[in-house]
């Protein structure tokens, strides 16, 4: 029982104390994610700024702030939680011989460093758009990611706005994609992660970007748009365009939907106006009974 507190509090307090590090500089300027995270929202917001999609929506569009409170407490704080938690799981599967290479079907160690983060990059990405599917169709795990599709304006910080529940369901998966990979996240695999901050960012806020030929691989703003759209095409009961940062998937498994780039369509989702409007109304929901609509 004594390690499995440690392991708790190690957790907690590591997780605190890097953030804190964060916040004064005192941790390489490439894994300062707090930061980093601030410097990529100002970018976007800019551009959204001098180059907007929607010219109508405003600078601070609907739930501007809110989202941006969830970009802090999703990235950071409940980071900070929940990681001692991670860490007790660490030890726990340990304990019955479940390891980190356990499931490895490949050593990426053996690979060139440019190879290694582009596998890690596409696995990750994979397992992601297959749980972002599931949270779609199965109906207790909708109504968490209702709260990431009740953003009513789109804007690179609604990127961030998910409940807290989501990191619950997509750690165990990412984690059997790094273990299939020999259980280690590559050395760089900094860059991999500032990447994908920075094209979610992108797949959400008022910027008008199709990426060109390359749309048939990255995910986009008009892409992205559809897969919030509050009426869905009866061949996508379920939603479409699934894609967090590669829109390959989509167009592999045939969910890709984009018959437009106006970007003036409703966003949402059939009852949404039952959602909580506020943090601490949708911190709790899903957690009662609710039928989807």
């Amino acid at each position: 029982m004594g390690e499995y507190l440690d392991a708790l509090l190690n957790g907690f307090l590591g997780t605190a104390q890097w953030t804190w590090k964060s916040i004064l500089f005192q941790v390489p300027w490439y894994t300062n994610y707090f930061w980093g995270l601030i410097a990529i929202s100002l970018l976007v917001w800019a551009l959204e700024i001098l180059f907007p999609w929607r010219k109508e929506q405003s600078v601070f569009r609907k739930d501007f702030w809110l989202d941006a409170f969830y970009m802090f407490f999703n990235f950071f704080i409940f980071a900070i939680v929940i990681s001692g938690v991670y860490k007790v799981l660490g030890v726990l599967f340990l304990d019955m011989g479940i390891g980190s290479k356990s499931l490895a079907l490949v050593d990426v160690t053996l690979w060139p460093q440019w190879v290694q983060l582009l596998v890690f990059f596409v696995v990750l990405d994979f397992v992601q758009w297959f749980t972002h599917v599931l949270l779609h169709r199965v109906p207790a795990f909708w109504e968490f990611h209702k709260v990431h599709h009740s953003v009513k304006e789109m804007g690179f910080a609604a990127h961030l706005r998910y409940h807290w529940m989501e990191n619950i369901l997509y750690k165990p998966l990412k984690t059997i994609g790094v273990m299939v990979l020999g259980g280690f996240e590559p050395e760089q695999a900094y860059i991999v992660h500032f990447v994908a901050i920075a094209i979610g960012h992108f797949n959400h806020s008022n910027i008008k970007l199709t990426w060109g030929p390359l749309k048939y691989i990255l995910n986009n703003p008009v892409m992205h748009l559809y897969h919030h759209a509050y009426d869905l095409p009866k061949e996508h009961p379920y939603g479409m365009n699934f894609g967090i940062s590669l829109s390959l998937w989509d167009y592999i498994f045939r969910t890709s939907y984009v018959p437009e780039s106006g970007g003036k369509i409703r966003l949402g989702f059939p009852s949404d106006e039952t959602l909580p409007k506020g943090f601490w109304g949708q911190l709790v929901h899903g957690f009662t009974k609710s039928k989807r609509k």
